[in-house]
């Protein structure tokens, strides 16, 4: 399970339909719909949060969003409208994420993306995302200084 912090909007295809369907079963964990997940390093944040859910909901709708925008029909109502129907994103207590947690992610995304979808990886390397200081996160989330979180699982991707 990979719940990423940067901005769905870099991921290709592949990226965005795993991070759909990885959100959700995150989503079953935190509802106590699923036995397996309980412990997952990637659920820590959120479980951080005053209300894991409607954060959970939150990012859930901000990969919903840019499913929308490439023309994707994902299921709405998979997302709890009744939690976040009434929040401005602007005005929430954003979660907290490391700059280093913030350029891992990029790198190992960049990695992934130069060997299966080489079209999204020169699309991310052209935009602003070029610059690693210029990279969005997911709205729910608030950059800070710091190096890769962590809970995160560390992987040597540079030399494959």
């Amino acid at each position: 399970m990979r719940l990423w912090s940067i901005s769905p909007e870099y991921l290709d295809t592949k990226g965005l339909l795993a991070l759909w369907r990885e959100t959700l079963l995150a989503k079953k964990v935190l509802e106590g719909k699923t036995k397996g997940y309980k412990n997952h390093p990637q659920l820590i944040r959120f479980k951080k949060t005053c209300d894991p859910l409607l954060y959970l909901n939150l990012y859930l709708y901000q990969i919903y969003f840019e499913a929308i925008k490439r023309g994707f029909n994902f299921d709405k109502n998979k997302i709890d409208f009744d939690k976040i129907s009434n929040l401005n994103i602007s005005n929430i207590n954003k979660i907290k994420v490391s700059y280093g947690q913030v350029k891992y992610e990029y790198e190992f995304l960049m990695s992934k993306l130069k060997k299966r979808d080489f079209k999204k990886y020169t699309e991310n390397k052209n935009t602003n995302i070029g610059n690693i200081d210029k990279i969005e996160v997911n709205p729910i989330f608030e950059i800070v200084e710091g190096d890769i979180e962590k809970w995160e699982k560390v992987k040597d991707f540079r030399n494959t």
